[in-house]
């Protein structure tokens, strides 16, 4: 007879893996058909909102760490709580915390795991931003402009 707690772990689970299939499907078809793997992505995206908040303890089983650390990494942000009491965490956050874990763990990183998640989601946001993704096109294209300090800018301005 498994209890309440495992019948949870493993639903998770089973719903994270059957992500990173559907992951993996739109990773290869990326080039090929790039709206069919956002497409994917997007369904990816509906399940985990549709998940609902996972209990610390389960969250610490899936990223194999303990309690302790979850709620730390709640604290710092790096989880995001849905609920205090009993405290859960987000589920799209926790599959996207979970990937970075892995993906440092495979690299060899077995200290300092949280800097270095939290530095990947720093990367992973900063990335996503619009005006970045503007300029690194302009660069590519060799649309270069030199960076002003704010005199030379107010200079620039004012001509």
């Amino acid at each position: 007879m498994t209890s309440t707690l495992e019948r949870e772990e493993t639903k998770v689970k089973r719903l994270f893996d059957r992500l990173e299939k559907v992951e993996e499907v739109a990773e290869k078809i990326e080039r090929r058909e790039p709206d069919e793997a956002a497409s994917l992505r997007g369904v990816v995206q509906e399940a985990l909102e549709e998940a609902g908040p996972v209990r610390v303890s389960v969250a610490a089983a899936l990223l194999d760490f303990s309690d302790h650390t979850v709620r730390t990494w709640i604290e710092e942000g790096l989880l995001t709580a849905v609920s205090n009491r009993p405290l859960r965490v987000d589920a799209a956050r926790l599959h996207q915390v979970l990937h970075l874990v892995r993906d440092l763990r495979e690299a060899g990183h077995k200290r300092g795991l949280l800097d270095a998640v939290w530095y990947r989601l720093q990367d992973s946001t900063l990335l996503g931003r619009d005006d970045l993704q503007q300029s690194l096109a302009e660069m590519r294209k060799g649309e270069l402009r030199p960076a002003l300090t704010k005199a030379e800018e107010e200079v620039s301005t004012a001509d």
